[in-house]
């Protein structure tokens, strides 16, 4: 199983932790035909091949098709239904004056009067319970060999957690499988074992829910089932951090939120990430324009770049140049129309934006010329991205065993499944 841990364990420490919830990752049934369509010709096309898996061609694979996923994510956030990326340049982006405290998404519609402007001002965060266990010495034996089980209820659901202690388990062990039980429960829990300087360990659980509604005395509860020593030693019943709702002020009125993440009017999606100045709270607004359109162009070069950078960190290692021309032929191929717009070129064959030179073009006489030159860019790099995204493992180097024969073709699933192949043992 050595191929499947190395797989998920580079997938999961590299891209874990961004995984979170994307609108752009949802797709309609005509946006999985177009996918499905995709794969059958590259299937069609493709001859037979073996891969030589050794080194870091699986790392390369993962990195390219998460990179493909995120640029069509840009892509699609860029796109509208008539396919001109003008109108889509023109859609309102709040701003906040204080981004580390309070962070702002507009999600209304685009013809709200662009002057709207508010005060939000944040006193305190919304907070979660956590139960914080008794420390214990890492190395001791405190729990006898045999099977306990203990009630988590919430204010919701009751659950039943079983777990067994071994002949030899440590107390940090002990700890440790309790965590990995709660973690891959689903529960709405966070469970981690935590150390002091003494070296002793506790087991400490967080909810992932924040607030407290005005009937409710705590998010969860532990109990004893068949684990009531096993339990008072843990310790992992008593609330070490009670949770509580969020504070904060909006055009100097008080406001509370068991959340910190709430919507405004339906308008504005707020997320508070830290406390103000009591003199001094955040102003929210819309961006100019101008300064929304070099934002989202700026969105678009980062997706390029990302595509650069993945070329350029492999190329050495196998060889295979491929990505590399084919992304950095979209820049070459209209160098001198990008430049005209204020994209420029590093000496390392990434792009970057003046946002002057391109606030020039959008407010000039050749506006339509530039959202032009914008939509040829953001199609090129969107065709790189579904080619690349359908068959990541095409980049690498690999030996051709059988081209198909042109006058009779047919569909074979293999091409983009060993991809998927991966994250499955190649052993089976």
């Amino acid at each position: 199983m050595a191929k499947i841990d190395n797989a998920y364990q580079y997938f999961l420490a590299t891209y874990g932790k961004s995984l979170g919830a994307n609108r752009y990752d949802s797709h309609k049934s005509s946006d999985l035909k177009k996918v499905y369509s995709r794969i059958v010709k590259t299937n069609r096309d493709a001859p037979l091949y073996k891969i030589n898996f050794d080194g870091d061609v699986k790392n390369f694979a993962i990195d390219l098709k998460e990179q493909s996923r995120a640029a069509q994510n840009v892509v699609s956030s860029l796109s509208s239904d008539d396919g001109n990326i003008e109108s889509v340049f023109y859609k309102k982006i709040a701003t906040s004056s204080n981004e580390d405290a309070v962070q702002i998404r507009y999600i209304g519609d685009d013809d709200v009067d662009g002057t709207t402007s508010f005060t939000v001002g944040v006193k305190k965060l919304a907070q979660p319970q956590v139960n914080t266990g008794s420390y214990l010495a890492a190395g001791g034996h405190d729990f006898e060999e045999g099977s306990y089980s203990f009630d988590l209820d919430t204010n919701s659901k009751s659950y039943e957690f079983q777990f067994n202690v071994n002949y030899g388990d440590t107390n940090s062990a002990v700890q440790s499988k309790i965590a990995r039980l709660v973690n891959t429960s689903n529960v709405g829990l966070t469970a981690s074992v935590i150390r002091n300087r003494q070296n002793q360990t506790a087991l400490q659980l967080v909810s992932k829910a924040t607030g407290l509604s005005e009937n409710e005395q705590s998010l969860f509860r532990i109990q004893s089932g068949s684990a009531w020593n096993e339990l008072n030693t843990l310790g992992i019943a008593k609330i070490s951090s009670p949770a509580s709702n969020s504070s904060f002020t909006l055009n100097g009125t008080e406001h509370q939120s068991m959340s910190n993440t709430f919507t405004i009017n339906r308008d504005f999606e707020i997320t508070l990430a830290g406390t103000t100045p009591e003199d001094e709270p955040a102003r929210i607004g819309f961006k100019p324009n101008t300064e929304a359109i070099a934002d989202s162009v700026e969105e678009l070069l980062q997706s390029y770049n990302g595509f650069i950078a993945v070329g350029q960190k492999y190329s050495g290692s196998h060889s295979n140049t491929q990505l590399l021309n084919e992304v950095s032929g979209i820049q070459r191929n209209r160098a001198d129309d990008l430049f005209g717009i204020g994209i420029r070129t590093n000496e390392d064959g990434t792009l970057f934006l003046d946002r002057d030179v391109l606030t020039q073009s959008v407010q000039g006489p050749d506006a339509k010329k530039t959202f032009k030159i914008l939509n040829r860019f953001r199609d090129e790099l969107s065709r790189e991205a579904n080619k690349t995204s359908v068959d990541p493992l095409n980049y690498v180097d690999k030996i051709t065993v059988e081209y198909k024969n042109p006058a009779n073709t047919f569909v074979s699933p293999y091409a983009s499944s060993i991809y998927s192949g991966l994250l499955l043992d190649l052993s089976l």
